[in-house]
């Protein structure tokens, strides 16, 4: 739980969670305060990780602040500021409850401040999101490292630029879901040279190319690679079916059916589109049996005009009678994938944990 205006990017989760000042990595506002409650499951204490505490110096922190306590010990972390720094990167709890107190008085520069958290299930600790130079290692990556800033290079299926943002690398790959986190492991690898721009789960990485300059000339272009989800490629659809169907007449009065089986990635010419006037569309694939369905990949029809879908909801059934909303790993609401911002370029949404069905809407 949250709660003040001094709040920035926040997602806790039962397990782990991230949490930053308000504008982070900008200056913080003056004249603010957040209160963030961490609670762990029972029989679990807290791991916090500072990524980054730079808040204006003050003499014993009395302008700006971080102060942390664990009321069932009794004891207090901090406070904290630029001149008053923790001690080390990962502060080990005894409590499975903590609260984070940030403060900030009138003051003229920090970023603020980054923490992420997990649970003492998960004792080899946090990604600070930099890569040692170990040639295979795991993290746990918090939940809500989606949003904290940096950048991603790579397209899934290569791999990644060593500097990338670690965890963000593995939510754009459909490795962990970002609302939950997990583990990661990772093996660096030298020879990929080229990298696609990718827009995947909600995150667009850039596109790359090495031109032979590195920090380690000996070692040569070096990426990590992230194992990818479990998937048998491309699934068979047996059948499409659709809400309905634009019946598109041209100038010279010829009608061509923008129907449901040209729903098919890859199909050459118009795509399905549904009636203009239709409030609520839908298209429906049918896999023929029950099969592991892992992720979507959508693209927009460019023939013409420009049309894509920008957000959908997914709905499974395994008779074609009852639906099941997909809700994702948090399995409170219906979930919003993200879909295309233009007609040309395809995004990838992964199901985690994946669909078990026959028919999927």
């Amino acid at each position: 739980v949250s709660t003040g205006n001094g709040c920035g990017h926040t997602l806790l989760a039962p397990h782990s969670g991230t949490l930053s000042s308000k504008n982070y990595p900008g200056t913080y506002p003056n004249h603010t305060m957040c209160r963030w409650q961490l609670q762990a499951p029972p029989g679990t204490s807290l791991l916090l990780a500072f990524g980054d505490v730079d808040l204006e110096p003050s003499e014993h922190c009395a302008h700006s602040s971080l102060l942390l306590s664990d009321p069932q010990a009794g004891t207090a972390y901090g406070p904290y500021c630029r001149n008053s720094v923790p001690s080390a990167p990962l502060l080990v709890t005894n409590s499975s409850s903590v609260t984070v107190l940030f403060n900030s008085t009138s003051h003229r520069s920090g970023r603020g401040l980054l923490l992420s958290y997990a649970t003492s299930q998960h004792p080899e600790g946090q990604s600070k999101h930099s890569l040692p130079l170990a040639v295979r290692f795991s993290v746990y990556c918090p939940a809500g490292c989606k949003d904290i800033h940096g950048d991603i290079w790579g397209n899934p299926s290569q791999g990644y630029r060593d500097t990338s943002v670690l965890c963000k690398a593995a939510v754009h790959a459909g490795v962990i879901a970002d609302e939950l986190g997990g583990q990661v492991t990772l093996s660096r690898e030298k020879g990929i040279t080229l990298y696609e721009s990718a827009f995947a789960n909600g995150l667009h990485s850039k596109r790359w190319v090495s031109r032979g300059c590195t920090p380690r000339p000996a070692v040569g272009p070096v990426s990590c690679r992230l194992p990818s989800p479990a998937c048998d490629d491309a699934l068979e659809v047996a059948a499409f079916n659709a809400s309905s169907w634009w019946h598109e007449v041209d100038v010279l009065g010829q009608v061509r059916a923008w129907v449901a089986e040209r729903a098919a990635l890859g199909t050459a010419g118009h795509s399905w589109a549904a009636e203009p006037s239709a409030e609520a569309a839908w298209l429906e694939l049918d896999l023929g049996t029950r099969r592991n369905v892992t992720g979507i990949i959508t693209k927009g029809s460019s023939e013409q005009h420009d049309y894509y879908v920008m957000s959908y909801r997914v709905s499974s059934s395994r008779d074609g009678k009852n639906w099941k909303p997909y809700r994702g790993s948090a399995n409170q609401e219906d979930k919003v994938f993200e879909g295309n911002a233009d007609s040309h370029g395809e995004v990838s949404n992964a199901f985690i944990p994946p669909i078990v069905a026959r028919y999927v809407r």
